[in-house]
This record gives C-alpha cells, sequence and structure tokens, in this order.
C-alpha cells in the first residue's frame, strides 16, 4: 500500500536519531514566511523615496538626510530579517493514506484505507483527536484509539508539534520528523508477529500520523506495575521474553538489513489479550545496511536500558539490542524499573543490584514479591538471571546473540513447566 497512509515507532528505521536506517528524512512543511520585507509596501527603497521627494519640491539635502535614514533603516531590518527570519517555504501537497508499495506483504492492509483517502478519514476514526479515545503519550507525540469504516481497530500516532513564533505557525521539532521518517521506513519492510504491524502513514500539512495495529491489552510496563489487575505469574513472563527475543532476533537476522531498534523497553512491549507480546516503536531503530559496524553521532535510546559500550565508543551493534533484553529480562523477574530513584543509592540501578544479588548466590531475592516461590520458580529465576548476566556484559564480544537468548528461554521455559507439574502450587 501506499504510504497513510507507524518505530516505529507504528517507525521502520530511524528515530534522527540519526542518519542510514530508521530514521532520516526530512521534509519541511510550513507556511510562507510572514516576514518577507520584499513584499512590504511599508519599507520603500531609496529610488522611490528620491522620486517621491523631488515630485513634492523638498530641498535636495533634505531629500539625500531621507534618502540615508530610509537606507539605513533598510539595511537595519534586513540585517534583522537575516539573523531571525525564516525563508518562505511552499507547504507540500497533502499526500494521501497509503502504504508502502515497495512491501508486498502489505497489499492485504490495503483494504483498510482509501487510495485518495486524507486526513479527514484519521479525523473521523479518532471523533477528531478525542482525548476520551487517548491511549498512550511518548517521545513521538500522542496515540489514539481509531475504528476505521470497516470497523478495524487501529492505533493512530499524531507527532507533537510547536509554535513556530517566527513564522507565526505550527511546526515539528526536527527529531520528530527524523524519527517520523525512520518508522515509516523501517515498518514498511518488516513483518512479524511479534512485531505491531504497520498499516500506514499520512503527511498533510502540519499533520504527520503513523496508522498500526491496535493491541488492546495495553504494555507490559503497565502490567509489572499492577495496572490491569493481577500481577503476571512466572510463566506469562518467559512467555513474554520468548516473544520478544523472536522478535528482536527476526530484527537482527532476517529482515531484508540487519535492524537494530535502539529502544528494547517494557513501555515498548505491548500485550494482547492472550498475553502474546508484540514489539513496538521503531522511531529510534536503524538498518545495518552496510554490515558492518554503526557510527552514530548522537546516541538514542531510553536511560536504564543504554548499552555502555554504545554511550562510549558511539558504535552501535546488534549487541546493544542485547544489552536491553538483558535489562528488560532484570525487570520481568523483579517488576523493579530499571533505575529506581527512591531507593538506597547501592539498590538504584535495578540490574546492577540483581547481578550482584546473583553473584552471591541470593537469586530469589530478586523475585518480584507479589509472585509465589516454589521449586520451579527458584529454578527459573536462577537461571533467566544468569542468562541477563550475559547479556548485561560490558563488551559486546561477551553477550550473546538475540537468537541464542531465544534458545536458552526455550530450555528455562520446558524445565519451568516440568517442574511446576511435579510441584504444583498448593
Amino acid at each position: 500500500m501506499p504510504p497513510l497512509t507507524d518505530d516505529r515507532k507504528f517507525n521502520s528505521s530511524g528515530r534522527r536519531r540519526s542518519s542510514s536506517g530508521r530514521r532520516p528524512f526530512s521534509v519541511s512543511g510550513r507556511t510562507p514566511d510572514r516576514w518577507d520585507f520584499s513584499r512590504s509596501s511599508g519599507v520603500s527603497t531609496a529610488s522611490s523615496v528620491s522620486a517621491v521627494s523631488s515630485a513634492s519640491g523638498v530641498s535636495t539635502a533634505r531629500t539625500k538626510s531621507s534618502i540615508s535614514y530610509r537606507s539605513w533603516l533598510v539595511e537595519f531590518l534586513k540585517a534583522i530579517l537575516t539573523c531571525f527570519g525564516k525563508p518562505e517555504i511552499r507547504p507540500p501537497e497533502p499526500r494521501p493514506l497509503k502504504s508502502p508499495s515497495s512491501t508486498p506483504s502489505r497489499s492485504r492492509h490495503a483494504n483498510s484505507f482509501s487510495s485518495t483517502g486524507k486526513l479527514s478519514e484519521i479525523q473521523k476514526a479518532t471523533k477528531n483527536f478525542s482525548p476520551a479515545l487517548k491511549i498512550g503519550q511518548g517521545g513521538f507525540g500522542t496515540v489514539y484509539k481509531g475504528t476505521l469504516d470497516d470497523g478495524k481497530l487501529v492505533a493512530v500516532k499524531r507527532a507533537k508539534k510547536k509554535l513556530d513564533i517566527w513564522a507565526l505557525q505550527t511546526m515539528h521539532d526536527s527529531h520528530v520528523s527524523v524519527e517520523f521518517k525512520s518508522e515509516i521506513k523501517i515498518m514498511g519492510r518488516v513483518e512479524h508477529l511479534n512485531l505491531v504491524k504497520f498499516y500506514g502513514y499520512l503527511e498533510d500539512g502540519d499533520e504527520k500520523i503513523i496508522v498500526v495495529e491496535y493491541v488492546p491489552n495495553g504494555t507490559l510496563r503497565e502490567h509489572l506495575d499492577g495496572f490491569h489487575g493481577n500481577y503476571l505469574d512466572l510463566g506469562a513472563r518467559i512467555d513474554i521474553a520468548i516473544d520478544v527475543a523472536h522478535a528482536v532476533t527476526y530484527l537482527h537476522m532476517y529482515a531484508d538489513h540487519p535492524i537494530i531498534h535502539r529502544d528494547i523497553k517494557a513501555s515498548n512491549i505491548l500485550l494482547t489479550e492472550t498475553l502474546r507480546a508484540k514489539v513496538a516503536d521503531f522511531g529510534f531503530a536503524r538498518a545495518n545496511e552496510s554490515g558492518v559496524t554503526i557510527v552514530s553521532t548522537q546516541v538514542k535510546g531510553t536511560a536504564g536500558y543504554l548499552d555502555p559500550e554504545y554511550l562510549k565508543t558511539y558504535q552501535l551493534t546488534e549487541k546493544s539490542d542485547v544489552f536491553s533484553f538483558g535489562v528488560l529480562l532484570v525487570e520481568l523477574i523483579s517488576a523493579r524499573r530499571p533505575i529506581e530513584p527512591k531507593r538506597k543509592l547501592k539498590d538504584r540501578i535495578t540490574a546492577k543490584w540483581a547481578i550482584e544479588k546473583f553473584t552471591q548466590g541470593s537469586a530469589i531475592e530478586v523475585l518480584d514479591p507479589n509472585l509465589l516461590r516454589t521449586p520451579a520458580t527458584n529454578l527459573a529465576v536462577e537461571k533467566v538471571l544468569e542468562l541477563a548476566f550475559q547479556c548485561l556484559a560490558p563488551t559486546r564480544q561477551g553477550r550473546p546473540s538475540m537468537r541464542k537468548c531465544a534458545e536458552i528461554l526455550w530450555d528455562i521455559r520446558k524445565d519451568y513447566r516440568q517442574l511446576s507439574t511435579s510441584y504444583p502450587l498448593p
């Protein structure tokens, strides 16, 4: 399908976030500059001043004085315009809702949108972006629940805007435009059971909108916080870890080019009603089309999940996602956030605290206190933290691949289920 016409984030290559893969294009759509002095009748040129002066019989000295003053005024205002003004840019023609025609696998979603659809379709689907339909808020903007004419539920990501005080118009932050381009580029080329589906995008005037699959059961972080009722049991948490591992393995190994997500975290993991996990938000993603290590001029990601080697060297590889996945594993086991500012200083960085407990032989102390301790739980916690320890290695050479992580988690799940059967809960 042409563009919608969605890290992503929903953007398929780039929160610029920066240059190569998921995010870089920049389309500037703003209204004509209101400070264009060349069209203003309020400032006349020196020649026009001279003509008026001669016609009115003003003395030569006075005419020269008037010309000199007005010429100075013109030059002064031009200098101000040079420093602060904005060039005149014609806004682009509104683009119809569409999905990338280069991705045949998207064609089955084409019936969701009119090929000549416009902003009015999205406004209708979201009841003109009603606050009652708001389901999320992020760096890119606001997410709304929408219903298309055929009854299909979608998530509509609307880019945030700011007021440009010089051009007297709203516009997008440059990083939002980069994320938008990155997300639609990368999401248009990937498809997997554990990735949020991309339906299309729309650019219309100052609106930038991404439309993706609606996942009804909230984020993993919300479930770990107990916002949806009962807490997830350990078996469900291991299943979710496997789903995420499958999704990231696909990005690293089976997409057209290796894709680095760069923002694997609990709030970017959406859950279905059957607790299947789907990775969302591709705004920071990068496609490694060259096959070599990406040197990033800007570090992108979320505090607490960032690979320390990436922070130090600016070299981005698939192993940066592996480090973030290690933090996520600790989060799943403990239900703590990656950074807990209200705790004691030595316990504030959750991954560091958990690994210390693991190396001291007290892995079970990391378990979420809302979960029961059983022989099966004790064994699973030990093994998951051992995998997390490997993922959190300080250098990428010491970390496993995402495919290896998935294989290890399969074995952990198998052992957990067998032991749970042998020692059922009372």
